[in-house]
């Protein structure tokens, strides 16, 4: 009987930091240098010209966050996270956590509209560049031109998503101060309640 042969855990996690795109999609896309290897995408693009802001490029990366674990059910963690020691996630709380992520979405998608859904997804998800968009959503009209509609239908988008999800926090916030807040006595009552 032959002997299997055991493996050390650093050996399989230098073999987990080796895998990275193939030749073939090496050639088909431009990458950056980040830990995973990304495509860079569209979202750099607009960031790298200045038609975007910084919180803008982050909302959209939360945004995509959401998405891949609400309809994937995954979670890609940057270098820098610290796992939480406080909380151990069994089945049910994961999928409440991914209902939430999911919920997220669903609020983004009702008030921006179908539409703002629709390219947050060719943009983020699908990675098309931003000829490939506008060939599908504006084929009646040249390449060059419905290029730059939608670069800047997509710019727009970014910066309302952005808005959007600042004013969400402040709201989350705003609410937990008011939960958080301990009750203040009514002093009429107190001053009847002394009388009595």
């Amino acid at each position: 009987m032959a002997k299997s042969k055991t493996v050390s855990r650093h050996t399989l996690l230098d073999a987990c930091a080796e895998n990275g795109p193939t030749p073939e999609r090496r050639a088909r896309s431009e990458f950056v240098g980040t830990a995973p290897p990304r495509v860079l995408r569209t979202v750099q693009a607009l960031l790298q010209v200045g038609d975007i802001t910084q919180l803008a490029a982050d909302a959209a990366e939360r945004w995509y966050r959401d998405y891949v674990f609400g309809y994937c059910d995954y979670v890609e963690f940057s270098d820098q996270h610290r796992p939480s020691t406080l909380t151990r996630h069994d089945a049910v709380s994961w999928q409440l956590v991914r209902a939430r992520a999911m919920a997220r979405i669903t609020a983004v998608r009702d008030a921006l509209g179908l539409c703002a859904h629709q390219r947050l997804r060719m943009l983020l998800v699908d990675e098309l560049s931003f000829r490939a968009m506008g060939e599908a959503l504006f084929p009646a009209i040249s390449a060059g031109s419905s290029q730059r509609k939608i670069a800047a239908q997509c710019a727009l988008l970014l910066e309302q998503l952005a808005a959007r999800q600042e004013a969400e926090r402040k709201a989350t916030k705003a609410d937990r101060a008011t939960r958080n807040k301990a009750p203040q006595p009514d002093m009429e009552l107190v001053a009847r309640t002394e009388q009595a």
